[in-house]
């Protein structure tokens, strides 16, 4: 059976140049890109593009709405749809405007892959997510064992995690000539540090307690005076594998070489938070608890904008609106603590009546 087109790996290719050059966009979003329309050639039988109908289209949709998810047992989610036919919408559009193509093809065409109204409101819903409490993030933390230099490692990835508020791959990236303790300080470094969007970041250790602080200045020394780690080596240095004692494939310490991706934070996460008997919390959420916290302790707008540009955000906007959307059950406690108020309304703050605010303006005018 037929599993790929010459003519459309050809055409693909080109896209995927496009959208990584001219489009600017990361290459993990144009594998995510490339899975789609992989997709898409599948349910037309490995067809040439030039014969593109809209009619592929729609039969494209009603397998997505169909499918299944094999990890789940349960229908593919809305937003991965939406995602999928976005993607194919804009190949489509691309595609109109290309020799060979766009005179088989027209811009409208793309249409067809949108998905109902009614489904793009469930996709893009925002759906509360549990966001791990800093006495949480501390319980984990103290769970962990620290005897072995792994160990140790794993222990202040975790703490150095909600410390600096920064993402999880570049963390993953980070050397220790970007950190300087005496001012508490991190300079994401786009050059070297895979920073959101490639921006360069100077930000400092957020106050979340000394006892995070501790573990990374602990580290830190143990890198530099027992490891003999130079400054341009990593500050959390990947696992070094080889054969053990046992004759197997183990641990055998560590490796100075940076972690390629974000893949073992992530996993020393999950462990941490299953063996402290809690719910797994992914890196990114310590970002909310950190936006959350900055909530309750920022006294000024100057305070909380200072707050969102520790986090790397360059309007305070996108704090509010990503990170610091009010939870539920926080919503609900306030609205039960001012149902609860004294319903007694002072003479000072009670509301004017109409008579009150028109022998006030009367007043006012004669004056």
């Amino acid at each position: 059976m037929q599993k790929h087109h010459p003519a459309n790996e050809r055409i693909k290719r080109a896209y995927f140049i496009y959208l990584e050059e001219a489009h600017r966009m990361a290459v993990s979003s144009v594998d995510q890109v490339a899975a789609a329309i992989a997709l898409f050639e599948k349910s037309t039988g490995y067809k040439d593009f030039k014969r593109f109908h809209i009619e592929q289209a729609r039969k494209f949709k009603r397998q997505m709405n169909e499918q299944v998810n094999p990890k789940t047992g349960k229908p593919l989610a809305k937003a991965t749809i939406l995602s999928r036919l976005m993607a194919l919408k804009a190949f489509i559009k691309w595609l109109a405007g290309q020799p060979g193509y766009k005179s088989r093809i027209n811009y409208s065409d793309a249409d067809y892959f949108n998905t109902s109204a009614n489904d793009e409101r469930i996709a893009k819903a925002h759906r509360e997510k549990p966001v791990p409490e800093i006495k949480q993030i501390r319980q984990a933390l103290e769970a962990m064992p620290q005897e072995t230099p792994i160990q140790r490692r794993d222990r202040t990835v975790f703490a150095f995690t909600l410390l600096s508020g920064m993402r999880d791959d570049a963390i993953a990236s980070l050397s220790l000539c970007h950190i300087d303790l005496e001012k508490r300080t991190i300079f994401q470094d786009a050059r070297q540090v895979r920073t959101k969007a490639r921006k360069t970041i100077a930000s400092k250790f957020f106050p979340v307690g000394e006892d995070f602080e501790e573990i990374v200045i602990k580290w830190i020394a143990e890198l530099k005076h027992k490891h003999h780690f130079s400054p341009d080596d990593p500050l959390f240095p990947a696992t070094k594998i080889g054969l053990g004692a046992s004759g197997h494939f183990e641990a055998l310490g560590l490796v100075p070489k940076h972690w390629k991706s974000a893949g073992a934070i992530r996993k020393i996460f999950k462990t941490a938070f299953e063996n402290a008997g809690l719910p797994y919390f992914h890196p990114h959420l310590f970002r909310k608890t950190l936006t959350t916290l900055g909530e309750r302790t920022c006294r000024t707008p100057e305070d909380f904008k200072i707050w969102s540009q520790n986090l790397g955000h360059e309007k305070v906007l996108m704090t509010f609106t990503s990170y610091g959307a009010v939870s539920w059950s926080r919503q609900s406690e306030i609205l039960e603590e001012l149902r609860k108020r004294d319903k007694t309304v002072d003479e000072d703050t009670k509301p004017l009546d109409d008579k009150t605010v028109r022998r006030a303006l009367a007043q006012l005018l004669e004056n």
